[in-house]
């Protein structure tokens, strides 16, 4: 079976975030980092090369595939900062007034924290990591 590519690592988070050439960008996505250090209560770790994750989880599909994930994670890409927020069940209301941004199935695209409610990224953080804890506790 193969090997999961999104794994944690050593990888310093700060080194990679440095990384991040545009300045605004950087400047976001440390604040993000804070902010889901503070909601989730877990240190932020590096998941493969591009993903900053906070706690972790096992998982076993009944295929008999299994890993180990973030509750929550982000990660700086090159055209946006891309949140991953699980299904749960007001996500789409709490999207509706985010702000400006674009989504995939438990992706949220966002430009800058300048577009967007913070304090409702900060709700839909935590209803996902509540949610991701309570199918995998």
């Amino acid at each position: 079976m193969a090997k999961n590519k999104t794994t944690e690592t050593q990888s310093s988070v700060t080194d990679f975030i440095n990384t991040v050439p545009d300045e605004t960008k950087r400047n976001d996505c440390f604040q993000i980092a804070a902010i889901y250090e503070e909601l989730t209560g877990y240190p932020p770790k590096m998941w493969g090369g591009s993903i900053i994750g906070y706690g972790s989880y096992h998982y076993k599909y009944n295929s008999g595939h299994e890993g180990d994930m973030p509750y929550a994670a982000f990660s700086p890409r090159k055209d946006s900062i891309v949140l991953y927020i699980d299904e749960f069940e007001t996500r789409e209301e709490l999207l509706q007034k985010l702000g400006k941004h674009k989504t995939g199935k438990v992706c949220v695209y966002i430009k800058k924290l300048a577009d967007i409610d913070i304090d409702i990224m900060k709700q839909l953080i935590t209803a996902s990591t509540k949610h991701a804890k309570a199918l995998y506790p």
